[in-house]
């Protein structure tokens, strides 16, 4: 059996093995930090390292690859999950199963995208949004770790919690009225029965909304604008000292110390200082001994109802998923001179997005620094991938009571240098010399993500250069497209057609050249050159630089025909490519508008029936 024909390859299993378990260690201050950020914990994270990576490379289409937990998915799935959370009245337990069937969603619509072929098409989105988008996933994980480096928790400033008290009676009086309506209650006729439930409600209860609010409103990128003032007003020096050391040593890291991975430096160095120093730190979230729970109450606590609203967020996940999934495997095709297989590797990573959510692990995709480090150090197939999951669950039965006294202060300093090295500073650097209709795109995209939403920001970012680049075509088709009489163009036919046919023949005689894609955007020019010609016998229309032809330009072909007809001008086609002129006899224009006769391979062939059919014996026009 051939290497290409084998599920699993282990004819380079020492190479594979040291790039597992190097991408591994690389993953795993990763996979805490995009935990934590998540809102779900450091073990969610750890656990979507887990399966993602073992079951992507497992399945996926793309050898070298090394998929886990990745800056732009995390920046979406904050979103969900304190969307969700927020609607569950701020208490994460009782919000898990649907953000985790939406994850779960997640994955299997990338599923579905691979299965219907949709991973051939990535490649088609343009640099400007790419760029983009890019910048500002790294803006958005700037911004939003600003709180946890200064060490701000707005739901523990109890001036903050306490200024939303106001709002948070208003949303418990109007859950008694909702609750009214749907019993059939007029709360008008009986408010006093609204009364005596209000009644019910105690300090506490009106303290966790006040909590949920807080936390609602200082999310996000626009959240966290809104509190940084009293984050900068209540800093805690410890944390903020500790992001910095912890930024400091990745750095310097990087420079001086090749052989061990930044992160994993400085997350060794500064926890084990804070603890042994016995610095009065806040800890990340407890990681669960053992094997993850599998939860069975994604099916038995499924509501469809709030369901069905979440059905684009999971939409989203997924198609960003899959766009940096694909991207990575470009690079990693570049690293290998190796070609992967889009949707495999969509159908791979749908798989390993969907058994995560199954294990509380938030969803992932392709990330392009493993995968180098895989690379580098020796991987090849998929075996290395399957290694660098194996290694976080080891870690994570072996190390969890360890990990978890790791300060958060270090998880926000790791994030700070992914935000940073994510930004797409070599799109950034080429604004000077890109056209200005590109740096629109770029900045529209960027802002858009930072302050709205990353999937529509993308999703207009592609529109906007897709009618810019139809915009160049067309222009580029205007000026490059020729219209003159016969005259213009003698040179470009034999000398035996072009002295049979006099000038006062060639000058009732049009050609018109045409340039580029003959589309939507562009057929206007092919009739209106003609309106204003009032001697015209013959039009010649030249398709020799024309490579495609859409049905609006088909359209455009039919009317000129049916135009030129009623006023006795003879149309001729000259030069069509193969698909083109499929088209055109699909569509009934070639041999029913018209005949075979009077479409040329070639412009002499179109001058010698000229030459016979439009002047007589002594050269007049017949």
């Amino acid at each position: 059996m051939s290497k290409k024909n084998k599920f699993i390859d282990f004819s380079n299993f020492k190479g594979d093995l040291f790039g597992g378990i190097t991408a591994g260690i690389v993953a795993l201050p990763l996979a805490l930090a995009f935990g934590v950020a998540s809102g779900l914990g450091p073990s969610a994270g750890l656990y979507g390292a887990i399966f993602i990576s073992f079951f992507a490379a497992l399945f996926g289409g793309t050898p070298t690859q090394i998929s886990g937990p990745t800056a732009p998915m995390t920046a979406v799935t904050v979103v969900v999950v304190s969307t969700v959370v927020v609607m569950y009245n701020g208490v994460v337990a009782d919000a898990l199963p649907i953000i985790l069937t939406i994850f779960l969603l997640a994955g299997l619509f990338q599923i579905l995208l691979g299965i219907i072929g949709v991973g051939v098409y990535i490649k088609f989105i343009p640099s400007p949004v790419v760029s983009g988008f890019m910048t500002a996933i790294g803006v958005i994980i700037l911004i939003t770790q600003i709180n946890p480096a200064l060490g701000y928790y707005s739901k523990e400033d109890d001036e903050y919690v306490e200024s939303f008290k106001p709002q948070a009676e208003e949303k418990l009086l109007e859950k008694i009225i909702i609750n009214e309506a749907e019993e059939g209650m007029l709360v008008l006729e009986d408010f006093k029965e609204t009364i005596l439930r209000s009644e019910k409600f105690t300090e506490a209860d009106i303290l966790k909304e006040s909590t949920t609010l807080a936390s609602q409103n200082s999310s996000g990128v626009i959240g966290t604008l809104k509190v940084m003032p009293r984050a900068l007003k209540n800093i805690d020096w410890l944390e903020f000292i500790l992001v910095l050391i912890t930024i400091a040593i990745i750095y310097l890291g990087k420079r001086f110390v090749k052989s061990i991975p930044a992160a994993l430096l400085s997350l060794v160095i500064v926890s084990c200082g804070a603890y042994f120093l016995e610095f009065d730190y806040r800890p990340i979230q407890r990681i669960p001994e053992g094997l993850p729970e599998f939860h069975f109450d994604i099916f038995t606590s499924m509501d469809f109802g709030v369901l069905s609203m979440f059905i684009v967020s999971a939409l989203s996940l997924s198609m960003l998923g899959a766009i940096d999934s694909l991207l990575t495997s470009v690079v990693a095709d570049n690293l290998t001179n190796t070609k992967h297989d889009s949707n495999k590797e969509l159908v791979g990573q749908g798989i390993g997005n969907s058994i995560a959510a199954f294990f509380g692990g938030i969803p992932g995709a392709g990330a392009t620094i493993r995968t180098v480090v895989n690379i580098n150090s020796g991987g090849k197939s998929k075996i290395s991938g399957m290694i660098a999951g194996l290694l976080l669950f080891v870690i994570l039965l072996a190390l969890a009571p360890v990990a978890s006294e790791i300060p958060a202060a270090v998880l926000a300093g790791i994030l700070i240098t992914v935000g940073i090295d994510v930004m797409d500073y070599k799109g950034l650097r080429s604004i000077p010399k890109m056209p200005k209709g590109e740096v629109f795109v770029m900045f529209v995209v960027l802002i858009l993500s930072v302050f709205w939403n990353l999937l529509f920001a993308v999703g207009i970012g592609l529109v906007l250069a897709t009618f810019m680049f139809m915009k160049k075509m067309s222009d580029l088709g205007k000026d490059k497209t020729a219209f003159a009489n016969l005259n213009e163009f003698k040179g470009e036919l034999d000398k035996k057609y072009e002295k049979s046919i006099p000038d006062n023949v060639a000058k009732q005689i049009y050609i018109e050249k045409l340039y580029g894609p003959l589309f939507f955007g562009f057929v206007s020019q092919v009739s209106e050159k003609v309106d204003d010609i009032d001697d015209i016998k013959t039009i010649v229309i030249r398709f020799e630089n024309v490579p495609y032809i859409d049905q609006t330009g088909v359209n455009e072909l039919e009317k000129l025909i049916d135009m030129m007809n009623e006023i006795n001008c003879e149309v001729l086609f000259v030069g069509l490519q193969d698909e083109p002129k499929k088209h055109l006899a699909k569509a009934g224009i070639i041999s029913g508008k018209l005949p075979e006769f009077k479409v040329f391979d070639n412009f002499n062939a179109c001058g010698s029936y000229m030459k016979r059919t439009l002047t007589d014996s002594k050269g007049d026009i017949k």
